[in-house]
């Protein structure tokens, strides 16, 4: 004390800084992990989505147990873990692999299977050959030669909605079943195969946790398991 003030001790100063700067410290990781949060809900909402394939529906094209990258970017938006989303500007073309969400009862499905008819398309099918405002579509992808007694429409594709086949025509579950997929639905388009694994048909349905936790499992202990030619094949 000198002139009756009063000086703090040196020491309160020097303990209250390692705390500032603890809380800081906290702060910025608090802020750094919630925009990484953030960008992941970005990402997965409007950008990238995974999606593995669980029917024989898209064979030889996509087989049971391919693992996509399916681009949203465009496409749609949604909020992630929710059933909220907004139909974009970008529009699908023919012969796309689309993901849409399936027109049918039930939980919400997601369904990856090529765009045939657009809007106002007539589309026929005849003796397996399918027709597209009277002409052939020249179908290289196809698993079998048209069947004779394929036969369907002729239908014309309403406005703002598409009609969809699947490559292995004789099991695909697709628009000739439960008809056309409305422009909302549309939800991206798949480019590209990351990973395939040959694992039985239960691991990769909706729900089958334990039976694809397996097939992981396997396919690393495994390597031959894995179909490695099929990995980055562009779509």
């Amino acid at each position: 004390m000198a002139n009756g003030s009063v000086e703090l001790p040196n020491t309160v100063i020097a303990e209250n800084e390692p705390r500032q700067r603890h809380d800081r410290q906290a702060a910025h990781q608090m802020l750094f992990w919630l925009g990484l949060a953030l960008a992941f809900l970005l990402i997965t909402g409007t950008m990238i989505e995974a999606r593995v394939i669980p029917t024989r529906s898209m064979e030889p094209t996509l087989l049971v147990g391919d693992h996509l990258l399916v681009s949203r970017f465009g496409y749609d938006a949604i909020v992630p873990f929710s059933r909220f989303h907004w139909r974009l500007w970008r529009e699908p073309h023919r012969l796309q692999l689309i993901l849409f969400r399936a027109p049918i009862p039930g939980p919400e499905q997601g369904f990856i299977e090529r765009l045939i008819g657009m809007p106002g398309d007539t589309i026929e099918i005849r003796g397996g050959v399918v027709y597209v405002n009277d002409s052939a579509l020249v179908e290289p992808y196809r698993s079998a030669p048209p069947a004779p007694t394929d036969n369907y429409g002729p239908i014309t594709v309403p406005a703002a909605s598409y009609f969809f086949l699947g490559d292995n025509r004789n099991v695909a579950f697709d628009s000739r079943h439960w008809g056309f997929v409305p422009d909302a639905d549309i939800m991206g388009a798949a480019f590209v195969i990351y990973m395939s694994i040959d694992a039985p048909y239960d691991a990769w349905q909706p729900g089958e946790l334990h039976a694809r936790l397996d097939a992981y499992l396997n396919a690393l202990l495994r390597p031959h398991l894995v179909r490695w030619r099929r990995l980055f094949t562009l779509l």
